[in-house]
């Protein structure tokens, strides 16, 4: 499940750019690499450590109703089973605490002072995406 929902892209640091190549002792530690738009700043977090303070049924509520920032692909996560989210969830819990947490999330005025993404819009003053205007 992780990676066919493709967690490793932005919740392990340097997956995309080494094409997956990336040790699976490093999984999933959370990214310092921001994702910047209109919300502000988004970092991916250590999912090792986030399920180290979650039961099994917390992990799969959250993974069936949370709502949060960008560019963190929500509806995939509640699109899967709770049999799926419990997969996920003990597969996170084998490979045991590993790092630190992600940076804090930052509001749009605030500047990261690390990497990050730019994950606006560019282009024409009124592009299409999937047939919606902007």
């Amino acid at each position: 499940m992780v990676l066919v929902g493709g967690c490793n892209d932005c919740h392990t640091e340097g997956f995309a750019e080494a094409n997956g190549d990336v040790a699976e002792d490093v999984w999933l530690t959370g990214s310092r690499v921001g994702f910047r738009g209109p919300w502000g700043t988004s970092y991916p977090p250590n999912l090792r450590l986030t399920v180290q303070g979650m039961s099994e049924d917390e992990w799969s509520e959250m993974g069936r109703s949370r709502i949060g920032l960008p560019p963190m692909p929500w509806p995939s996560l509640h699109a899967m089973t709770d049999e799926d989210r419990q997969a996920v969830y003990r597969y996170l819990r084998s490979l045991g605490p590993l790092g630190g947490p992600a940076p804090t999330p930052l509001p749009p005025s605030q500047e990261p002072q690390g990497p990050w993404i730019d994950f606006t819009v560019h282009g024409p003053s009124s592009p299409q995406v999937v047939g919606v205007a902007l």
